[in-house]
């Protein structure tokens, strides 16, 4: 049997492939390459370039390559960018899930991996998120999750369908340099484009009800995504009762500028033009969420593995290798 994997090009879907080919697994990519690369998909895997809205393009694939399981990462995901430009997202992200679902039905292909997100969860007031805290989004990229959840939800009650919606936290990290975050969207790359530069990094806000005044996130290894991508695939496969929804995360919070001295620390810049400047709050950005990561560790036996200061290491080892200071 095949897992097809969109976004499977990109920066967590690359993660997400390579970790299920080191357990066996057969995969084929599909990604339309608006922001993953083509050279990070494992020799030997198909890459189908093309998109999720592309009904006919999907079916042909799902078809030729046998396709049993799906594990669904292709979407826009910049809380800031879907409050500019809604439609944008609700067309990726909402009616690219509807076309790959009608496609997935029709062929018979009883398992679905969901990438969700704690967007979901908009700005809970409580410490740590479970999966039962309300859904209650505060940007149209956190809408767009949710509808996609809720469409999954109802399909599976149809019959015929098989679902995990993984709902993770912040990613960072990689777990080889050539799998590194190319992009500037996330804050730990944020951060290394700042500082390679020689200009101070950016903080978004320093009056939120939070200890230092910036917001509070968990912070979780990409490689760490990827395994519990691989668990919740192989147990839908092997035929595992699974809770439909469940969180990835570490259920520690950082804040934005306790990432910054960690950032600083690892990467020994200590010079004066690297204090933190603020800048007005973004659109859409909740003060407060942190995972509870108790009921994926009971339901698929996974916990993170890696700690701050390793997912820092690993992303500065990619940013480097990579000379992505030196394009920026």
């Amino acid at each position: 049997m095949t897992w097809l994997v969109t976004g499977g090009a990109g920066y967590i879907g690359a993660h997400v492939v390579t970790a299920m080919r080191a357990q066996g697994e057969r995969v084929v990519v599909l990604d339309d390459l608006s922001t993953g690369d083509a050279s990070r998909v494992p020799e030997g895997v198909p890459l189908v370039h093309g998109s999720v809205l592309d009904g006919p393009l999907v079916q042909r694939t799902v078809d030729r390559h046998a396709v049993r399981g799906v594990v669904h990462l292709a979407a826009k995901k910049q809380v800031e960018e879907s409050v500019r430009r809604p439609l944008h997202y609700y067309a990726e992200n909402v009616e690219g899930l509807r076309v790959l679902l009608d496609a997935v039905v029709g062929a018979g292909a009883p398992w679905f991996v969901f990438s969700s997100s704690a967007a979901v969860y908009g700005a809970p007031d409580v410490d740590v998120v479970g999966e039962d805290t309300p859904c209650l989004p505060v940007n149209p990229y956190g809408r767009t999750k949710l509808i996609g959840e809720q469409m999954l939800a109802d399909v599976a009650g149809a019959g015929g369908l098989r679902y995990t919606a993984l709902r993770y936290f912040n990613v960072a990290g990689s777990a080889s340099p050539a799998l590194a975050d190319r992009g500037v969207s996330n804050l730990v790359p944020m951060v290394f484009d700042r500082l390679s530069r020689h200009l101070p990094p950016r903080v978004f806000g320093d009056d939120y009800d939070t200890p230092d005044g910036s917001c509070i996130r968990d912070f979780i290894h990409v490689a760490d995504i990827a395994s519990a991508h691989v668990a919740a695939a192989r147990a839908l496969a092997g035929g595992q009762e699974t809770d439909h929804v469940l969180n990835i995360g570490r259920g520690r919070g950082v804040s934005v500028l306790e990432m910054v001295r960690t950032i600083r620390d690892v990467t020994g810049t200590d010079a004066g033009w690297a204090e933190p400047v603020v800048e007005p709050r973004r659109p859409g950005d909740p003060p407060r969420v942190v995972a509870s990561a108790e009921r994926i560790r009971d339901v698929l036996g996974w916990e993170a593995r890696h700690d701050v200061p390793e997912m820092v290491r690993s992303a500065w080892e990619g940013w480097q290798v990579s000379g992505s200071a030196g394009r920026r």
